[in-house]
């Protein structure tokens, strides 16, 4: 935002190369600002979006007000091998009973000789036959590189690749196979505190599935990107339409029109979610103002046994048909609720200095509890000394939208006395251990200024801003207009220490912005985990997975049991008794009843 605009302070995004043009379009719709990186000041704003990792500074130098769309160090399930090694480190602490969601996988060339061996056995035991096999490059996305062979002789790789079985038998839907895409958000880590969005996207195939022919990839996968670019994709496929995606809500009124019990179906696919999220969860650092969005693929296979394909890392958000718009859309703006913005953030250091440092601070202060102030780089600049004092002057009088008003007298006193001295130059930033502010001149020549400087050292940090609360950002007051509105008495300059290149630091506490007990929605996004008071302890201070394990475990074995008819016809008395006690209980995603099936207009 740049300094001096009138009105309502609205928050600033910052995009990294290659962002989604989606991210930019809602943003700029919801009020928003783009950063200027020329004209703006280096940590002024609110969400620093990128598709690739950040540095581990970038997590270091966080401040209160600002949000990173990542968190550190998820690779571990982000990257098809790492996946495969996690997963089957799970399999062997917690049980195969438990972590069976993953197909059979092997990480090639170190796995060769137990993939060669586990393929022998297969074709033996089924007269010749070796089944299925897919291989997939490990380390890249949008279907790119995958084969599925049934002879050995056809695996041939150059690269690291994952060789997994082949889910052979996926349910379809009128001869076409299908996937999901669930869009899962982890607001945090530590606690950890997952989210799965109710909307989401059903990818198909464009050709109808055919064992006999493997090579064919519009038959075999779904990934848009692929299917895009098929002879069949603008046809009218039998039940599936045009194009190769439906939207969830179109999927679940499939499984109604199909007897099927959706609830426990998007129960176990929520289970999977969590179970996998847990392999990671102890050793992912700590980042409070990051959040993560995860793009989950699992396929169903005939008997509607959910599996995980993969997970993705900065799901795509390119826009390709009506159903993109519908669900993308939906999705960052419930994603932007979630991060839970406050109305001070929309005046990003400001209103932190006015809640954080109301009391005396010393001018120039080596240590990192001093706040250090964000300058505009125009302020940063030297001024030429053979500057004319009506320069000086302008100068100052440009400074003065960027602080609160000061004593007036000891200003003009001061720069009068900056204008009579011959063959000095002052830089308006008046602080002797500025590392970027140059200052020629003798404070000892100077006694006015010394004064000058002696009183803003004592100064402290006074109600620059309005107070704040948790209105509508665009109800706010700007805070450039609070600063000029005339003040009682002495208003004062709030100490500064500036360091070049070096990024603020603020004794804030994580924590603190955090509540005991997440919202249980926000948007269409449905907490999934903690999911009742067992995991809600368990998840705070250090995970305990075990706990976690076994309480998804003791879930599973409701639902198996029948319960899950039950609870949910109890829903709705169930949420309602959670929010008076501050309970969580168990959650199940999804609205309580699907829409009906008049509403869905399914192809016939």
């Amino acid at each position: 935002m740049a300094a001096g605009v009138c009105g309502p302070a609205p928050l600033v995004f910052r995009l990294h190369e290659g962002a989604p043009e989606l991210v930019r379009e809602v943003l700029l719709e919801r009020g928003w600002e783009e950063y200027d990186e020329q004209g703006q000041e280096e940590g002024d704003w609110n969400l620093y979006w990128r598709t690739s990792a950040f540095h581990n500074s970038d997590y270091e130098n966080i401040l209160p007000w600002q949000r990173l769309n990542h968190h550190p160090k998820t690779v571990g399930i982000t990257r098809k091998d790492c996946l495969a090694r996690n997963l089957k480190r799970m399999r062997g602490t917690f049980g195969s009973g438990l972590y069976n969601f993953s197909p059979t996988t092997f990480i090639l060339p170190n796995d060769y000789t137990r993939f060669l061996a586990e393929y022998t056995k297969h074709r033996l035991k089924n007269g010749g036959r070796s089944g299925y096999w897919i291989c997939k490059p490990v380390d890249l996305s949008r279907g790119r590189g995958i084969f599925i062979f049934e002879d050995i002789r056809d695996l041939v790789y150059d690269s690291s690749v994952i060789v997994q079985r082949y889910i052979s038998n996926p349910l379809l839907i009128s001869g076409y196979k299908f996937d999901l895409r669930i869009y899962v958000c982890v607001k945090s880590f530590q606690p950890l505190t997952i989210y799965m969005h109710q909307e989401g996207l059903v990818r198909f195939a464009t050709e109808k599935y055919n064992l006999t022919s493997l090579d064919n990839i519009y038959s075999h996968l779904t990934n848009a990107s692929i299917n895009k670019f098929s002879p069949f994709y603008t046809t009218d496929k039998e039940r599936v339409g045009q194009g190769c995606k439906w939207t969830m809500s179109k999927f679940r009124c499939f499984l109604h029109s199909q007897g099927i019990n959706e609830l426990f179906l998007w129960q176990k696919i929520n289970n999977i979610v969590t179970l996998t999220l847990l392999t990671i969860a102890p050793s992912v650092p700590s980042s409070p103002n990051s959040v993560e969005l995860f793009g989950f693929d699992i396929l169903i296979d005939a008997k509607y046994k959910p599996w995980l394909l993969e997970v993705n890392y900065s799901p795509a958000l390119t826009i390709d048909c009506q159903v993109d718009v519908t669900v993308k859309k939906v999705l960052l703006n419930d994603l932007v609720d979630l991060m839970n913005y406050k109305s001070m953030d929309s005046v990003r250091q400001r209103g932190y200095l006015k809640q954080k440092y109301k009391r005396p601070c010393y001018l120039g202060s080596q240590s990192l509890q001093s706040p250090v102030l964000l300058l505009p780089k125009s302020m940063c600049e030297h001024h030429p000394a053979n500057k004319k004092s009506n320069s000086i002057h302008s100068t100052f009088s440009d400074s003065m939208r960027y602080f609160p008003s000061v004593e007036m007298n000891r200003i003009r006193s001061a720069r009068n006395s900056i204008s009579n001295t011959k063959g000095s130059a002052l830089n308006p930033i008046l602080i002797p251990h500025s590392k970027t502010a140059a200052v020629t001149g003798n404070r000892k020549t100077h006694p006015v200024l010394s004064q000058m400087t002696e009183a803003i050292q004592w100064s402290e940090v006074t109600d620059v801003e309005s107070e704040f609360d948790d209105r509508n950002l665009s109800t706010l007051v700007s805070p450039w207009q609070a600063s000029r509105q005339p003040a009682g008495g002495c208003c004062k300059l709030p100490a500064i220490h500036i360091q070049k290149y070096k990024t603020p630091k603020f004794p804030w506490d994580p924590k603190s912005q955090d509540e005991s007990t997440p919202p249980l929605r926000v948007g269409d996004f449905i907490l999934t985990f903690p999911f009742n008071e067992v995991t809600l302890k368990a998840s705070w201070d250090k995970l305990n997975v075990k706990t976690a394990v076994h309480e998804v475990h003791k879930l599973i074995s409701q639902l198996a049991s029948g319960c899950s008819h039950k609870q949910k016809r109890g829903r709705d008395n169930e949420l309602d008794r959670c929010k008076e006690k501050k309970d969580l209980g168990y959650l199940f995603w999804g609205p309580t009843n699907p829409p009906l099936l008049s509403e869905c207009h399914l192809s016939n």
